[in-house]
């Protein structure tokens, strides 16, 4: 059974999200937990002032949380119900990433699925800062979804890399069980300005390409590009509708997707994006 997480604000973008995980895993069983994480304003005052009505507080904003969480659920069973799926919530006390790390140590999920805000007016999406935080921080998956993606099921996914990680089975573990169930074909997308690979990395392509020996998968290398740039170029070409990218700090992924002031996207990222941390984040 798989185990993933679905943050909830109980804003449409993130039941955008919810219902792209109920589809994309609708022939797999799995349990889902939706959590919505609150902190009350009156928590952050001076503590002499508020004691008594912060709790009250927060027992009035708990209590909304929870409400509404069981209302979710029963939309998510009206409409999409799946005997596959198993549903469950936590109301919690906490900021987002707290919790996040809280439930990942009691090895409550597998996968988180969230949403990520587009801005208007601007061509670039922007993530918002929950969805950031969550994706540099968290130690499991993430599975990013765009508020105006429509649900398809993959089947073209772009996996861009500079071989420089050491790739582990259970690291692309999820790329190869989406990629089975969906029979959808995965391009590992490599940019260089015409360098040789290293040793290493010759090592960990192959490495690479034997984890994905049971999926239909190619091997592509681009010249003399930006890696932004290649990426927006090869989506378009491909019609790519399903990114994956190792999350490795401090080099590749950083530095193309991050920029340290705004936390913007290189490129105009409109399909969902996986992100998978790298073994030592």
């Amino acid at each position: 059974m798989k185990n993933i997480l679905l943050p909830t604000d109980f804003s449409d973008n993130s039941w955008n999200a919810i219902k792209y995980a109920l589809q994309l895993f609708k022939d797999e069983t799995c349990n889902f937990c939706l959590l919505n994480t609150y902190t009350p304003i009156f928590y952050h005052t001076e503590q002499a002032l508020v004691v008594a009505p912060a709790m009250n507080l927060e027992s009035i904003v708990r209590e909304n949380s929870e409400n509404r969480l069981k209302e979710m659920i029963h939309r998510m069973e009206k409409e999409f119900g799946n005997p596959n799926h198993s549903y469950s919530s936590i109301a919690a006390f906490n900021t987002l990433i707290s919790e996040i790390d809280e439930l990942y140590r009691s090895n409550v999920m597998e996968l988180i699925v969230m949403g990520t805000k587009g801005a208007s007016g601007l061509k670039e999406v922007l993530f918002g800062t929950n969805t950031v935080h969550t994706i540099k921080n968290t130690k499991c998956p993430v599975l990013a979804i765009p508020d105006t993606f429509e649900y398809e099921a993959p089947h073209e996914i772009l996996f861009p890399s500079d071989y420089e990680v050491s790739f582990t089975e259970e690291q692309v573990k999820p790329v190869i069980d989406i990629a089975k169930n969906k029979h959808a074909r995965v391009t590992v997308l490599h940019v260089s300005y015409g360098q040789d690979l290293t040793e290493k990395q010759e090592e960990n392509k192959n490495t690479l390409a034997s984890y994905f020996k049971p999926i239909s998968s190619v091997f592509h290398d681009v010249n003399n590009q930006d890696v932004s740039t290649a990426i927006s170029n090869f989506q378009i070409k491909a019609r790519i509708n399903f990114l994956v990218m190792i999350n490795n700090k401090h080099s590749f992924f950083e530095n193309v997707f991050f920029k340290a002031k705004v936390n913007q996207i290189g490129f105009h990222l409109n399909i969902p994006f996986l992100v998978i941390p790298s073994k030592n984040n």
